[in-house]
Parts: structure tokens; sequence; C-alpha cells
């Protein structure tokens, strides 16, 4: 099992019925990726998307309507896979009059670890996760951003393979998401593959290997953050140092964007200019080319523009039918 992918998914569907006018929702259509063992893997959508309907199929929470799953070379559900496997689901419940010791000890429990262990692990675990202070308290005291820390400490407690974790920035301040961005590095630094959702997007294009982008239930993009914003070039980005009086009526002609600082111009040029046309014509007017670079979109901005492109193509389909 060890060269097997750490999750792999394909064609996964699974449709619901409505409550009272039994409309049929189709929550997944056909999700299919792969995740390797070592790899930071970032899942992305809008809500509703169907990130924690995935989530909670691959965990054997629900049962698909179709497709197969395996996590760690074992089909789903298996309890084999179950004891390699770290999980943290979006919102946490857990017993309002424990304390984090005592949640950790449990769930170090339920995993068969001795009491030596469960006890190394637990004070490991809450000093890493920063509840050091709150070891005496009971989680009902615990804000939403400590509850959370909570949670990612129980995720780790039986040293997993493999850490599923559903919204893990959820209720975090800048500090305490980098924290967990840190921790989360930490893990694949110790070969640790980390499956997260998220929605920030910041996080994402910082930390992960690889990323997937879903929307109505259907994956819509997948690769590393460069390639995915590398597909698209939005414009061509120039700096030149020209002559403050020096007439650029024509050099800007076309362009998206000009910023003009005494000698120091810089514009955006579309995306199919004649870029050696224009560097041609800036150097005709004594100008020095300082610095030329495609202007790639970012995360957000595919992100945005999937999410568009899955809305739209459903619209048309319902309009359809």
């Amino acid at each position: 099992m060890a060269d097997s992918p750490a999750i792999e998914v394909r064609d996964l569907t699974k449709t619901y019925r409505t409550p009272l006018r039994r409309k049929k929702v189709e929550a997944l259509r056909g999700v299919t990726f792969s995740v390797e063992r070592g790899q930071i893997f970032g899942f992305v959508g809008p809500n509703g998307a169907g990130k924690t309907t995935t989530i909670r199929t691959l965990m054997g929470l629900i049962k698909p309507t179709s497709g197969s799953a395996k996590i760690l070379g074992y089909e789903i559900p298996s309890r084999e896979a179950r004891a390699r496997l770290g999980f943290l689901p979006e919102t946490p419940y857990f017993y309002d009059y424990l304390t984090v010791g005592e949640l950790l000890d449990l769930a170090g429990r339920l995993f068969g670890l001795p009491a030596d262990l469960r006890k190394k692990r637990a004070n490991q675990l809450i000093d890493k996760v920063g509840l050091g202070r709150a070891r005496s308290q009971s989680l009902k005291k615990f804000s939403k951003g400590m509850l959370q820390r909570a949670g990612l400490a129980q995720a780790l407690m039986n040293d997993p393979q493999l850490v599923v974790l559903d919204e893990p920035m959820s209720g975090l301040d800048p500090i305490g998401r980098k924290e967990v961005r840190d921790l989360i590095l930490e893990l694949r630094e110790q070969g640790k593959t980390v499956f997260f959702s998220s929605h920030i997007l910041t996080d994402i294009e910082a930390i992960a290997d690889e990323v997937a982008i879903i929307a109505r239930g259907a994956l819509q993009s997948q690769g590393t953050p460069a390639e995915l914003i590398r597909r698209t070039v939005l414009g061509i980005d120039v700096s030149v140092r020209i002559a403050a009086d020096a007439e650029i009526g024509a050099l800007a002609d076309g362009a998206t964007r000009v910023r003009r600082v005494g000698d120091e111009l810089s514009l955006t040029l579309p995306a199919n200019a004649d870029v050696d046309a224009w560097l041609v014509a800036a150097r005709d007017k004594g100008a020095k080319i300082v610095a030329v670079s495609p202007r790639h979109e970012t995360l957000e901005e595919l992100f945005m523009r999937e999410i568009a492109s899955a809305d739209s193509s459903s619209a048309a389909t319902e309009g359809r039918v």
C-alpha cells in the first residue's frame, strides 16, 4: 500500500433528495482526483460547492451514490485507513466539561495508545497548538479559535500518516492562521500528507503543493498554484525610465494601466500586444528599459473565473431542461 496515493477518488457522485419536495440535488458530480503522499493538497470552493461532502465521504461518514475512493490504498470505509488518519471537521464539537488534556487523552484511548504515550503526546500537542495556558480550563470556556486549535491537536494525537482538515483556519486571527500554516508545513517535512479545504486563498497559495477547485459538485481545475495561475496571461507589465518631459502618448495607447512619476513610467500592455515593437518605440524616445514581465492572474482571480464559469454552465443546463 505504500506506493499508492494517499487519496484516490474516481467518478464520485452523491445525490440527495430534499425532505419536502423530494427534489434531486447533485452534491457531487463525477469528482476525480488523487493526492500523492507527502503533499499539501488544497481543496477550494465556495459554500455548497461539495468540499465538505467530499471530505465526509472520504471519512466514511456518508455513503457515495456511485464511484469509489481509497485512503492510503484502502477502499473506504476502512478501519486500517482510519488508524493512520487524523481528521478535523469544519465545526468540531467536543464535550464542554473536558479540559484539552482530557480531550486528547480520550482521542488517544480511541486509538488504543498506552497511557504513558497518551500523556506525552498530549503535552507536546497542547504546547504545539498554543494552548499551554489553557490546560486547566474546560472546553466550554474556549473561544472558537481555541476550539479549532484543540481540534487540530486531537487530529494529530495518533501521529497519522494522512491529516484531513476541513477549514482549519476558521475562527483564527492572522497570528493563529500563520501558526497553523507553519504546523502544516512541519507535518509535510515529517513526510506526512495534508489535505485541507479553505476559503482563504492566500493560505492555499502560500503552502499548497497542489490545488483543486470544485464548484457545483464538479472539479473545475487541478494543478500546482504556479501552473494554475500561469495558464492565463492578463497583460504585460513594463517599466522604463524616460525623460520627465518626453511625450508618451503613443506609448500609452492601448495600455490598461499607466503610471508616471518623474522619469519612471510603468504600464500594462494587453496580453496580445507586440512587445518587441513597443520596446523599439520606447528606445526611440530615449527610454531605458527597466523590467518586462507577463502579469498572470492570481489564484483568487482564477477561482472567481472558474466559479462564474460553473454557474453559467449550470444555468444554461437548467435552462434546457
